[in-house]
């Protein structure tokens, strides 16, 4: 049977690897060659397809929808951003955190899919200024020397003279603009549709000069982008990919804090908690006490590496919150970013509810089993019915009840909602169809098909058969276990799927553990969050995917600076797991609850 066993693990795992079919369907195998080989029923096999993870991620799904419906998220994102400011290390900053925090909730596909719009409307305010600004933009070290001396002349300006440069500065920046980026405009200036101008029209608009805006601007335009393509600088292009890929190392960040944050994460939790049914250690207050140092750790050393890579180490030119540093490109940048935000209007009743329902959620998660103290759940008379899930399920089931119009309002406040909404004064702050819209299906499949093989692993005693074959590594120390498996684990994502890649490992290093006898969490725990360090290649997660997709970023870009990024992540776990991991998830010893299940196994 273990044959039979391993054979269905090597054909999935074939199939996630190379991605011959969709991952969903690639989970369906156990489904028909477990009960084909009689290593599981039909019927057990079906009820490893939808756990309490699953109900988990439905109700997270109606809030992330409520959240995506009505604009929370993207007023979160520019009211941070508008905090930071336009300087690019503190832009990056910025979006970092913004994307962190949204990272936490939603998945990092549907996080990294809302920041990089506004991220690119930003960076195309500072394309579409840069050739107007080239020679006053006093932040770049690599711009001609005949513009450095205008660039020395306007760090002395002091604010007064700055707000006059920019806005005498406004027409010439129409000019460029009408030279070089706008193709409507050109088309009636420059192109075949040439509108009559009057002599005093000319003069008014050059000041009886010659313009010379339309002579100069092709030559150096033709410089520059023979260097940057369509960027104005080498600084700006190097701007763009720090942004860019900032947010996508930043949702994969936020995605390690609590156990709904990325599907790795899910998969960990319930094939843990399948596997080891008495230890009652991993619930959303333990984990995110676990892994919100590391994010913030690792949110620091990633913008200081993305910083130094691409902008160099010059942090008092580009982190300056003074606003006699401030060029007009950045300006312009900080009113572009304002009246996105304006645009949003007041807020409306409905993110309101959204807001109260995410503090809401978040509050009952910390405290239905916090561990220094009593929680809710004990309360009720039986304990151990109630999960996250329940809250989570509860919470998304009140957004189809709650109507998205204010009680006892005749005007309409739902300006974001669509025409059935805004008709309906009843319609609820989110429908069927919002929801199916964001719900991962795939993920639920593969996730059920993971549990599958975890079952069949252990039915068939094919976990044990793998631990006695790893017990040539019992005389390594734990932390050295650790480490091979987190190089592994992350070596394998960067061509793999992550869930996929996981869901194969998770039984080994379970096997591997309870062999060795060190704490299942010491190997279990940095593997997971390892999993999601798959960041140097386009198709090692689907975030990468979308920034490469927006064209600022090359693959060697990724490589360059995902290499870093994942170092400093390993780095990272590891210092936790042998430091603050050890009291909270009691790693000296090897548990009773790992004990009983290795001697079960055995018999």
């Amino acid at each position: 049977m273990e044959a039979c066993c391993a054979y269905v693990l090597m054909v999935t795992a074939v199939y996630w690897v190379s991605e011959a079919v969709p991952l969903g369907a690639a989970a369906l195998v156990p489904a028909f060659l477990y009960p084909l080989f009689g290593v599981l029923k039909s019927s057990e096999v079906a009820a490893e397809y939808c756990k309490d993870t699953t109900l988990l991620l439905m109700g997270v799904i109606c809030l992330a929808a409520s959240i995506e419906k009505w604009n929370l998220h993207k007023r979160i994102a520019l009211r941070m951003v508008m905090i930071a400011g336009a300087k690019p290390g503190m832009l990056v900053l910025g979006f970092m955190c913004c994307t962190v925090f949204l990272s936490m909730w939603l998945s990092n596909t549907s996080t990294t899919a809302m920041v990089m719009p506004i991220a690119e409307a930003v960076l195309q305010q500072l394309i579409c200024t840069g050739l107007a600004d080239s020679h006053d933009d006093s932040e770049t070290a690599e711009v001609p020397e005949e513009d450095s001396a205008v660039s020395d002349k306007e760090e002395n300006l002091d604010k007064n003279q700055l707000e006059l440069l920019y806005r005498n500065s406004c027409n010439d920046y129409n000019k460029q603009e009408l030279s070089t980026l706008s193709d409507t405009k050109t088309a009636e200036v420059n192109g075949s549709g040439l509108k009559p101008i009057s002599n005093q029209e000319f003069i008014k608009n050059t000041n009886g000069h010659l313009p010379q805006v339309e002579i100069e601007i092709p030559n150096v335009k033709r410089v520059k982008m023979r260097r940057d393509s369509q960027y104005p600088t080498k600084r700006d292009h190097m701007i763009c990919k720090c942004l860019s890929l900032s947010i996508t190392y930043a949702a994969t960040i936020g995605g390690l804090i609590t156990i709904t944050g990325t599907s790795t994460n899910l998969i960990f939790a319930e094939q843990f908690n399948t596997r080891y049914p008495d230890a009652k250690v991993i619930n959303f207050g333990t984990w995110f006490i676990f892994s919100f140092p590391i994010a913030i750790i690792m949110l620091v050393l990633t913008w200081l590496w993305l910083h130094f890579l691409f902008l160099g180490c010059n942090f008092r030119e580009t982190c300056s919150l003074s606003k006699k540093r401030k060029t007009r490109r950045e300006m312009l940048s900080e009113r572009r970013i304002h009246e996105e935000y304006a645009k949003l209007g007041p807020i409306s009743y409905p993110e309101v509810v959204t807001g109260v329902f995410f503090i809401l959620m978040t509050l009952l998660w910390f405290t239905r089993e916090p561990g220094f103290v009593p929680g809710w759940t004990s309360l009720f008379e039986k304990k151990g019915y109630r999960t996250d899930a329940t809250v989570s399920v509860l919470l998304g089931f009140l957004l189809f009840l709650i109507p998205a119009r204010r009680p006892f309002s005749s005007s309409s406040c739902c300006k974001n909602s669509d025409d059935d909404s805004e008709s309906d004064p009843l319609a609820p702050m989110i429908t069927w169809k919002d929801f199916q819209r964001l719900m991962p299906w795939e993920i639920v499949i593969l996730v059920g098909g993971g549990y599958a093989l975890a079952a069949g692993c252990k039915v068939s005693g094919l976990s044990v058969w793998i631990g006695r074959q790893l017990e040539p590594m019992s005389g390594l120390p734990p932390w050295a276990v650790t480490l091979l498996a987190c190089l592994l684990v992350s070596a394998v994502t960067e061509f793999a799927s992550n869930p996929a890649t996981l869901t194969v490992f998770l039984p080994i290093l379970s096997a591997l553990s309870e062999t060795l006898h060190i704490n299942p969490l010491h190997t279990l725990i940095p593997s997971t969050m390892c999993v999601s360090f798959g960041v140097m290649l386009p198709v090692g997660n689907p975030p990468n995917a979308i920034v490469f997709s927006y064209g600022h970023v090359q693959i060697r870009d990724m490589v360059k600076a995902g290499f870093g990024v994942n170092l400093i992540g390993v780095a990272v776990v590891m210092l936790a797991i042998t430091t603050w991991g050890v009291p909270l998830f009691n790693l000296t010893e090897f548990p009773a609850w790992a004990l009983a299940r290795n001697v079960t196994g055995s018999l």
